[in-house]
Order: C-alpha cells, then sequence, then structure tokens
C-alpha cells in the first residue's frame, strides 16, 4: 500500500479552533480537515439538527411534481412508484409508496427484472402502467437519461415524475417534472443525495402541503439511512443529518423488516458500517437471485411474524450470492493470471455465463488482487453485459464515456458504472478502454492508497479521544474513520497470526513506556515477521472498541504495517 499522510491544515485556523471549541489540537486538526472551520460548521457537524434540512422547494421541479401528484390524488388516478433493483432503489420505492398509501389507496410498486429488463426505467414496465390503467409513474434512482422511454410514455398519455441522483446526458427527458440536484439548472444547495434521498425531498414536500412537521417523517430515516451507506453517497451535509436520524431509527424502533434482518446480530448499537455490511447484502441480495419486489415486501410489511418470513427467504437469497460470487470470482482470476504476461492499466473479464446479479461484487472483489479500473462481463440475452469499479480518484463513468461509440446504453457514478453492448464490440470496446485509462491514469493510481489523517503517539489514545471520535460519526466518503500512524513500535511478545490460512495478525502493542494496546489486522497475517523479536516497526491504524465477555477496551485496528 502507498501510505500517503494529508498535509497537516492550516496552524491559525486549527489554533482558532482548538480555542472556540475548547477541544485539543488533534481534534481541530481532524476538524479542519473535513472543512470544518468555524464554531457553527462544528455545531452542524456534531449536532446535526433535522431542522438543517433544506427546503424541498429548493430543488428545481419539486413545484410540479407536488401539483402532478396532488392532481391525481384529487382525481382518483393510480400512481405507479417504479424505482431501480439496488438498495437505494427499493428503500426509495419502499419509501415513497408507503408514505403515499398512508393517505392515498391507489398506489402500486413496480420493480424491474435484473435480467429480464435491466437497469432504469423499461419499456415492459411502460406496458405494465398502460395495461393497469396507472396515468402516472414516480420514477425514483434512475430516469435521468431515459429520454426514449419518456417519449414512449407520453405517446400512452402517461407521465412521468423523475426523481434521479445520476448525471444527466446531453438532453433531460420530456417529463412533467425532473428532480435530480444534479441538473445544470438546479440550483438546489445540495448536489450529493442518493436516490432514496430524492425521493425523501418529496415526500418531505408532500408533507409540508399536509401540514405534516419533519419529525412526523422520522419513522422513513432509516430506508434512507441504508441507501446513504449503501450508495457510497458523501457522508455531509444532508447525508449526514438523514444517516444520522435514521441509525437513530434503526437501533431504536426498526421497522419490522430491518428487526427480521437484524435480530441476531449482538450488539448493543449499529453503526453505518454494520447497515453497509449486514443490512444491505440482503437487501440487494432479492435483485440479484430472485427479484428487487422481495426487498419491498420485506421494507413495507408491518406484521413481525410475515416480515421475519421475507428476512428468511431473502437469507437463503444472500447465501446463494455468497456462493455464486466466490465461485466467478475463482474462475475470474485464472483468466486475470493466464493474461498476466500483458502488462494492462485495465481489467476487463467475461464469460457468458457468470451470473448477472453479481458481477458487480466480482468487479470489487478483482481490484482487491488486482488494483485496476475493472469491468466484468457476461452475456444478458442477445447483448453482453457489464458491471464496471474503479479506484480511488479514477472516473470510470467518463472514461466509458470515451468509449461510448461502443455501448449501447451506460450509466453510473464515479466508481461504479452499469453498460451494455453489443458482442461484436467486445473487443473493440475492451482495447480502446484500456487505451483510454492507459492514457489518462496516474501510475500511482494503481497503487492502493492508505490515507493518513495524523501522525499520532500512542500516548495520545485515551477513553476521552475515543468518546470525541465517536461523535465524527457516522463515518462514510468525505469524512472516513480517521487512519493514524505511529513509529517506533514494538510487539511485547504475543504476536500471532489467526483466521483461516493465518492471513490476520493479532499483536499487543506499545511504543516506548506507553500503555499497551491489543492490535488486529484484517489479512496482513503474512507481516508479522516485521514485528519478530521486539524490532521496532510503524503501523497505520484506526482506534476502536473492542468488547468481550462484557468488557470493553479500546483497540487498534491495523489498516498495514511496515519497517520503521
Amino acid at each position: 500500500m502507498r501510505w500517503k499522510l494529508k498535509p497537516k491544515p492550516d496552524s491559525d485556523q486549527v489554533k482558532s479552533l482548538q480555542n472556540l471549541l475548547n477541544v485539543d489540537e488533534l481534534t481541530a486538526t481532524l476538524l479542519v480537515q473535513r472543512g470544518i472551520k468555524t464554531f457553527e460548521e462544528a455545531r452542524q457537524f456534531f449536532r446535526p439538527k433535522l431542522e438543517d434540512l433544506h427546503d424541498p422547494y429548493l430543488m428545481k421541479d419539486m413545484d410540479k411534481a407536488i401539483v402532478r401528484i396532488e392532481k391525481a390524488i384529487e382525481n382518483q388516478e393510480r400512481i405507479l412508484v417504479f424505482g431501480d433493483y439496488d438498495v437505494d432503489g427499493t428503500t426509495a420505492v419502499s419509501l415513497v409508496s408507503s408514505y403515499l398509501k398512508s393517505y392515498y389507496p391507489n398506489v402500486d410498486t413496480y420493480i424491474p427484472d435484473r435480467y429480464d429488463e435491466g437497469y432504469g426505467i423499461s419499456f415492459k414496465g411502460i406496458d405494465y402502467a398502460e395495461d393497469n390503467e396507472i396515468t402516472l409513474i414516480i420514477a425514483l434512482d434512475c430516469g435521468i437519461k431515459s429520454v426514449d422511454h419518456i417519449a414512449y410514455a407520453n405517446a400512452k398519455k402517461i407521465d412521468f415524475i423523475i426523481c434521479d441522483h445520476h448525471r444527466p446526458g446531453n438532453s433531460l427527458p420530456d417529463a412533467v417534472a425532473i428532480l435530480d440536484p444534479k441538473r445544470q439548472d438546479c440550483d438546489y444547495p445540495y448536489d450529493e443525495l442518493c436516490g432514496c434521498g430524492i425521493g425523501f425531498k418529496l415526500i418531505q414536500a408532500l408533507g409540508q402541503n399536509r401540514n405534516e412537521t419533519i419529525e412526523d417523517l422520522i419513522p422513513y430515516l432509516d430506508l434512507v439511512a441504508t441507501a446513504i451507506g449503501a450508495d457510497i453517497v458523501p457522508i455531509t451535509g444532508e447525508n449526514r443529518i438523514l444517516a444520522k436520524f435514521g441509525l437513530d431509527v434503526i437501533n431504536s424502533n426498526p421497522r419490522p423488516g430491518f428487526k427480521a434482518i437484524t435480530q441476531n446480530v449482538k450488539k448493543k448499537e449499529l453503526t453505518i458500517t454494520d447497515v453497509v455490511f449486514i443490512i444491505a447484502p440482503r437487501i440487494n441480495a432479492a435483485g440479484r437471485i430472485k427479484h428487487g419486489n422481495y426487498a419491498v415486501r420485506l421494507l413495507t410489511e408491518f406484521g413481525f411474524e410475515e416480515a421475519e418470513a421475507f428476512a428468511k427467504e431473502i437469507e437463503t437469497f444472500n447465501a446463494d450470492r455468497k456462493e455464486l460470487d466466490k465461485q466467478i470470482t475463482i474462475e475470474a482470476l485464472s483468466q486475470i493470471i493466464t493474461n498476466k504476461e500483458e502488462k494492462r492499466f485495465s481489467t476487463v473479464v467475461y464469460q457468458e455465463d457468470w451470473h448477472k446479479g453479481v458481477i458487480g461484487i466480482v468487479a470489487s472483489r478483482l481490484i482487491e488482487t488486482y488494483y485496476r479500473p475493472t469491468l466484468v462481463f457476461t452475456k444478458s440475452g442477445d447483448k453482453l453485459a457489464a458491471s464496471a469499479r474503479s479506484v480511488k480518484d479514477f472516473d470510470v463513468y467518463n472514461a466509458l464515456e470515451a468509449c461510448s461509440e461502443y455501448l449501447e446504453q451506460f450509466g453510473g457514478h464515479m466508481y461504479a458504472a452499469g453498460l451494455t453492448l453489443k458482442e461484436e464490440q467486445f473487443e473493440n470496446f475492451k482495447n480502446q478502454f484500456e487505451k483510454v485509462v492507459s492514457e489518462t491514469i496516474a501510475e500511482e493510481l494503481l497503487v492502493p492508497e492508505l490515507l493518513i489523517d495524523a501522525e499520532i503517539n500512542l500516548t495520545d489514545i485515551n477513553e476521552k479521544s475515543m468518546r470525541i471520535l465517536k461523535q465524527f460519526e457516522p463515518f462514510g466518503p468525505m469524512n472516513m474513520t480517521p487512519i493514524f500512524m505511529s513509529k517506533n513500535l514494538i510487539d511485547t511478545g504475543f504476536g500471532k497470526t489467526i483466521g483461516q490460512d493465518d492471513e490476520h495478525l493479532k499483536l499487543f502493542v506499545k511504543q516506548g513506556n506507553s500503555e499497551g494496546f491489543g492490535a488486529i489486522g484484517f489479512k496482513i497475517g503474512a507481516k508479522l515477521d516485521l514485528t519478530a523479536n521486539r524490532q521496532l516497526f510503524q503501523a497505520a491504524y484506526s482506534i476502536e472498541e473492542n468488547e468481550y465477555n462484557g468488557n470493553v477496551s479500546l483497540q487498534m485496528r491495523l489498516r498495514d504495517i511496515k519497517e520503521n
């Protein structure tokens, strides 16, 4: 790994914040690194309030969206809430549909089939609306580039409200309203909401029309927090507020679906990390293995026994997903090893029988081993479909855009995207993608970067510093768990490898006369030799609480170690 110490922020700003907040230098440094320089910014960071959420009507077209929904309700029209099959889409559909159904019955939901219809708005979904006399579709987490689909719907006199957070194309669809803060003509103050977040702004505006307060909408925030964590959007601004209050709901009064998923988790309080690794994969597994409708049914079920039955089904899907992604990863790695003599800046693998539902996960797994912008292809009908994943600081969406002449369609973000192409264009695309990546990526980006917030001494770690660090939560993009480095460390002789194949490292670390700390490092067991015979080493780590037999102690979570 390539260790990179963040530059020290301006000392005057750090000192000023120290004095304003009466905190130590390290805390002030961490805050300034996160762009927090005033008392009010620190207040919003440490004490987020629902009242700090922006007025939803600041979003372009929100007024048009609300007028059209109110008109539909007044005229007793049937409304279809449509969304993608991933966590962001299914939580968004669950949120908007359950809110509307709380006072209006003529609401239906639609999740496209990953294999039959693919990502986003589908012609089949529009035909479903026509067959069921639906005249208004609210599309969530998709639609911003669906120009042809919206034209098709308009010809059938079906109106669309698009709620999306992806980057628009060159032209916008001809919808009644398009809610997307990434529109160039939208002045909404925060443009990093996820699809479910846009859905929440929609129900916030609807609620204002019904004289509801923001407190009335708190029960829906567990869905928003889950989508924020799963969709890897920055946990800043509004996302930080929504994530914090959503986690409170998950921990204090979860909906039956979440309660059914987490009932066997032995933790007092779930973090955003737990949401990402426990709740999100199970919701995703429904759409990957069977159908996203299972997730919506789980998340909108109000009876616990029924939710528990749905959760058991989804647990089975998740077990199947794990087995599939393990097998496909092995097969994909063998393709890379076969072509290893060839120096490449990208990884592109293809096998026609790979399960489309797990190729995104496989792409992430391949990056763990071969750190390159990665695409995993499979056959999908008469075309090839791929999931793309990227390395830190490289925009894979822009790279795909530069290859768009070979693509049928594509969409996504800087770090994750999806695409389809005709099979005869595969080699042309593969060669062009490699060319684009090789010409635009800095070579240093091909080595994983470990970004370190500050160098500290072990004497800086104590219960008080841990209490302050916990107030930095929830962690995520733009507010990652602080990583520290320390030099002149020794293991006191208890160092060993643990786990299957001895892949993990367990130490007891001291620095000079400091108190000793337990330390655990996952997948770095091969570095045990660096700590042998009390030789000095340096470590990059985060600090966490370790609970064992009812006792809580501070522990170093090792990210990497190297010679002193």
